[in-house]
C-alpha cells in the first residue's frame, strides 16, 4: 500500500486589511522617528515644535482613515508652519520647503486619503499641501535670497508636486479597480442567490404539479363514482343519493381549488406536461439511457409486485430520486461505476444509488439543490433520505419511502 502523504498544517491567512493597517502604522512611526531629528538638527527647528508638528504631520495619514477632512486641516497647518520656523544658516544645504521625511509623509497622506475615500476627497490634501508649500517662499524670502537656494526650492517643489500627483493618480486608479471588483463580486453573489432560489422554487413547483396529477386523478375517480352511484346501485335511497351528490360537489370544488393553486405556482414560461408521469416500472428504461451514454450502471429490483402496488405519489418520487441520484453521479463523478438497488416489501420501498468514487467535479451552480429536492420529496411522503460519502470511498444516496403515503403522513413543517 502506498503511504499517504502527511498534510502540512495550513498557515493562518492574514487579513489584508489588518496587514495594510500594520504597514501604515509602521510607516508613520518610521517617518516620525526620522522627521523629528532631521528637522531639529538640519533645519534648526526647536525640539518641542519638532515633536508637535512632526506628530501632526505623521499622524495625519492614520487620522485620515476615519476623519479625512480633519486630517487634511491638521496636515495643512503642520505643513504650513514647519518650513517657516527654520534657521537659514542651517537649512542652506537641505531641501526646502519640504524635507525628505515631510515629502514622503505628504505623498503617503495623499495616497491614503485618495485610496480610502475616493479621488474627490483625495484632491483636497493634494491642493492644500501644494498651496502651503507655495506660500512658504513668499513668507520667508530670506530662504530664497541665498545664492542657489531659489533653484533648489523650485526643484524641491517640482519633485514634491510630481510625486504627490503621481500617488494621487495611482491611488485613484487602484481604488476604482477594487471598487469595481467588489461590486462585481456582490453582483455574482446576488445572482448565485437568486439562481438558488429560482432552482428551489422550480423544483417545488414541479413537485406540486406531479402531486396535482396524482391527487386530481383520485379526486376525479371519487367524483365520477359519487355522481354515478344512483345509476349503478338502484336500491340506494334518496338520503344516500343526496349524500353522494354532496360528495361529488365537494370533489369538483376541490379540483377547482387545486387547479387555481397550480395556476398560481406555474409561471408564464411553464407549460403543462402532456407526457404521463414516470414510475418504478420506468426505472429500467432510465438506467438503459444512462448505459447508452457509456456509463456502467447496475440495477437490482427486489419485490417488484409490492413496488407495483405503491400509490402514484410514491411511484413518481421513487423515479425522480433515482433520476436525480444518477444525474449527480454522472455529473460529479465521471467514470464511476454506479449501482442502483430498489427493495420493496409490504410497508416501504428502499432506494440505494451508489457510485464507487467520490465527487471529483464540484457543483459550481449551487450547494446541492438536487439533494434538497430529493429530500423534500421523501419527507413529503413521510420517508427519509441520506446522501454522503461511505466507508468504501464512494458516494451513496439512500432513501426509504412508505408504499402508502396516507398511512405515514409527512411531518408538518413551518414555511417561511
Amino acid at each position: 500500500m502506498a503511504r499517504r502523504r502527511e498534510r502540512t498544517p495550513r498557515r493562518p491567512r492574514i487579513n489584508p486589511r489588518t496587514a495594510a493597517l500594520v504597514a501604515l502604522y509602521a510607516a508613520c512611526i518610521g517617518l516620525y522617528a526620522n522627521l523629528v531629528p532631521i528637522q531639529t538638527v538640519a533645519y534648526g527647528t526647536p525640539l518641542p515644535l519638532s515633536f508637535l508638528l512632526g506628530a501632526a504631520l505623521c499622524g495625519s495619514p492614520i487620522l485620515a482613515l476615519s476623519r479625512p477632512r480633519g486630517a487634511t486641516l491638521l496636515f495643512t497647518a503642520a505643513a504650513f508652519v514647519l518650513p517657516l520656523i527654520v534657521v537659514p544658516e542651517l537649512a542652506t544645504h537641505a531641501p526646502w520647503p519640504w524635507s525628505v521625511p515631510a515629502l514622503v509623509t505628504f505623498v503617503l497622506f495623499v495616497g491614503v486619503v485618495t485610496f480610502v475615500h475616493g479621488a474627490r476627497v483625495g484632491a483636497l490634501p493634494l491642493v492644500f499641501g501644494v498651496l502651503a508649500a507655495l506660500v512658504a517662499p513668499l513668507l520667508r524670502p530670506d530662504m530664497v535670497a541665498t545664492p542657489g537656494s531659489a533653484g533648489s526650492s523650485t526643484a524641491d517643489l517640482i519633485v514634491t508636486v510630481s510625486l504627490a500627483a503621481a500617488m494621487f493618480l495611482i491611488a485613484a486608479l487602484v481604488a476604482g479597480r477594487l471598487r469595481v471588483s467588489q461590486e462585481l463580486t456582490r453582483e455574482k453573489e446576488h445572482s448565485a442567490l437568486e439562481g438558488s432560489r429560482r432552482a428551489l422554487v422550480e423544483e417545488r413547483t414541479r413537485i406540486a404539479r406531479e402531486l396535482h396529477d396524482v391527487v386530481a386523478h383520485s379526486m376525479s375517480v371519487i367524483q365520477v363514482q359519487a355522481s354515478t352511484a344512483r345509476y349503478r346501485i338502484p336500491e340506494v335511497g334518496e338520503a344516500a343519493i343526496a349524500e353522494f351528490d354532496d360528495i361529488a360537489a365537494t370533489a369538483r370544488a376541490s379540483l377547482t381549488e387545486m387547479r387555481r393553486m397550480l395556476g398560481v405556482l406555474r409561471t408564464e414560461d411553464q407549460s403543462a406536461e402532456l407526457a404521463p408521469q414516470q414510475g418504478i416500472d420506468d426505472v429500467p428504461a432510465l438506467v438503459d439511457s444512462i448505459r447508452r451514454a457509456g456509463v456502467e450502471v447496475g440495477l437490482v429490483v427486489e419485490g417488484g409486485d409490492a413496488a407495483a402496488a405503491a400509490n402514484p405519489a410514491v411511484q413518481i418520487a421513487t423515479f425522480r430520486i433515482v433520476q436525480e441520484a444518477l444525474s449527480n453521479a454522472v455529473r460529479h463523478a465521471p467514470g464511476a461505476r454506479i449501482e442502483v438497488r430498489l427493495h420493496a416489501d409490504a410497508t416501504s420501498i428502499r432506494i440505494r444509488v451508489h457510485n464507487d468514487m467520490p465527487p471529483r467535479i464540484p457543483d459550481t451552480h449551487g450547494p446541492g439543490y438536487g439533494l434538497r429536492g430529493m429530500r423534500e420529496r421523501s419527507e413529503l411522503l413521510g420517508g427519509s433520505l441520506s446522501a454522503g460519502p461511505d466507508a468504501d470511498g464512494g458516494w451513496t444516496v439512500e432513501a426509504s419511502l412508505p408504499l402508502s403515503s396516507a398511512d405515514h403522513p409527512a411531518p408538518e413543517k413551518e414555511t417561511t
